[in-house]
């Protein structure tokens, strides 16, 4: 079986996931024990949060101050069990980012982080709604030695133009990704690559109430997708799909 290829910036990630549970015990001045325990339960405490607060209307209110710390846990219970998957999305990354690199939604960032090891990377502008976010990200920027390659913000900042963009798990979170789609392709650059995935998917047991599934949504995100983006072939097992435009 041929073993695929891992640039050497990125082989911190198989050793320890770029420090990430040593990360969040710092961050958040939690013992180990409690720790495991919060990582453990965080799907189902996500998902029961969901259930209770969730509203399309309001969903930037609730991944903005809703979720805290939570999902800090989910993610990072993600990322450190799915480490081979992670891993082929790092790969991916490394492939096609260079120049100016938009992380949108970053979570934990662990693509952002990524990135910015890359040698053709020049900057990574971080974005995301969630406050603790963004500090968690500012913190682990830091411990790594990346805070002056990685911005941090709220929104895209406006008037800049991306060489790179990267939107994980973020377009299902979305009452119309379509639209976010149409802004990307105004942002990227001619000769720009981005990165995507997403999953309209609200669960085989409904452990994903914040992911949007309506079906009118999915087809105009589809259309939108396939006319303004050609796919690039990549050959890992793996969710996310990369693009430029159409010329």
């Amino acid at each position: 079986m041929q073993t695929l290829h891992t640039p050497s910036f990125l082989k911190t990630f198989w050793e320890n996931s770029f420090n990430l549970k040593q990360h969040i015990q710092g961050f958040l001045n939690l013992d180990p024990v409690s720790l495991e325990t919060k990582l453990k339960c965080s799907q189902q405490h996500m998902a029961e949060l969901g259930h209770k607060d969730f509203d399309w209307e309001k969903a930037t209110t609730f991944y903005s101050k809703k979720v805290n710390e939570l999902y800090l846990f989910e993610l990072g219970a993600w990322h450190l069990g799915s480490q081979n998957y992670i891993g082929d999305t790092l790969r991916l990354i490394a492939d096609h980012s260079q120049g100016r690199v938009l992380d949108f939604g970053g979570g934990i960032g662990t693509h952002t982080i990524a990135a910015a090891l890359s040698p053709q990377v020049e900057q990574v502008i971080y974005c995301d709604i969630n406050p603790i976010n963004r500090n968690f990200v500012e913190y682990r920027a830091k411990e790594l030695g990346l805070n002056d390659k990685i911005t941090f913000y709220l929104e895209i900042p406006p008037n800049i133009n991306f060489d790179t963009i990267l939107c994980f798990d973020v377009l299902e979170h979305l009452p119309d990704p379509n639209h976010q789609l149409l802004q990307f392709h105004k942002i990227l650059k001619d000769e720009g690559k981005i990165i995507l995935n997403w999953c309209f998917f609200k669960g085989f047991n409904q452990e994903h109430p914040f992911h949007l599934d309506d079906t009118e949504m999915i087809n105009k995100f589809f259309k939108t997708l396939q006319t303004n983006y050609l796919e690039i072939f990549h050959p890992y097992q793996i969710t996310s799909r990369s693009y430029h435009k159409w010329s």
